[in-house]
């Protein structure tokens, strides 16, 4: 008779029981050739409207920060730099993801990086009653109320996508 392996919860999943927030696990098949929001969106059975992907960037003033905004959505850099207090901000390169953040690519949540990081969601998220967002490792969604993010994360609420 075999044991069957606990799955292990994700920092960011640690936190939201920590602060007694209700929330979903949704897990998925991660297709390594399409690590995008769209087909993570298809992959959980949402629209795409309501999962946001996290995007690691850099202020010129402030530094690191975390943008997360609608899958289906593109960042708007100058309404980032305008809310975040920086002159201009920039994409942190894929390669520096993983030292800063702790996540890799198509796993990067905006709660439980390696530092916490401000973090700006797009206020079209108030728009829904549920938001999926990475739960800190491929294949795995979190979906919560986006007030109950914002509480988590010290999220700021600002226009940042198009």
């Amino acid at each position: 008779m075999s044991k069957k392996k606990k799955e292990q919860k994700t920092n960011a999943a640690r936190i939201l029981d920590t602060l007694g927030i209700e929330y979903e696990l949704k897990t998925y098949e991660v297709d390594e050739s399409d690590l995008s929001a769209v087909h993570v969106a298809a992959s959980v059975g949402m629209p795409i409207e309501m999962v946001y992907k996290t995007l690691v960037c850099r202020g010129d003033k402030n530094g690191i920060l975390m943008a997360v905004i609608p899958g289906g959505g593109e960042l708007d850099m100058k309404a980032l730099a305008a809310a975040s207090g920086n002159k201009r901000v920039e994409m942190v390169h894929l390669k520096e993801v993983f030292g800063l953040t702790g996540y890799i690519r198509g796993g990067c949540s905006p709660l439980g990086a390696k530092k916490e990081y401000p973090v700006y969601l797009d206020d079209s998220a108030n728009a829904q009653s549920v938001i999926a967002v990475s739960a800190g490792k491929r294949g795995e969604q979190i979906l919560l109320a986006p007030a109950d993010l914002v509480q988590a994360a010290k999220a700021v609420l600002a226009r940042i996508a198009r």
